[in-house]
């Protein structure tokens, strides 16, 4: 990962909100993935993979670590996103009607 080397504040600030924009469209692209795994579910319990959501939470804490970033952090914002994208699969489930 090359960081840029900022010459202002506004310059930072830019590079700051690049970043953000490009965080959103993975969000969203991970989003349309989890919307395509209810096609492979067939109950609440299968998308409630604790498992599951314990092997993500320990891959992105390892990543974070072998990139200096806090574990803590980045975990806590994927619980958050792991929660709300669970309820997007339970709906996207409901909406086939196979719960």
């Amino acid at each position: 990962m090359d960081v840029k080397k900022c010459e202002t504040l506004e310059e930072l600030r830019e590079e700051i909100d690049k970043v953000d924009e490009k965080i959103v469209e993975l969000i969203a692209l991970r989003n349309d993935y989890i919307k395509q795994a209810a096609n492979f579910k067939h109950t609440v319990e299968e998308i409630k993979a604790d498992d599951r959501i314990d092997d993500v939470l320990n891959h992105v804490r390892h990543k974070a670590l072998t990139l200096g970033v806090s574990p803590n952090m980045v975990a806590d914002i994927y619980k958050q996103m792991i929660d709300a994208m669970v309820e997007i699969e339970i709906a996207e489930l409901r909406n086939k009607g196979s719960y």
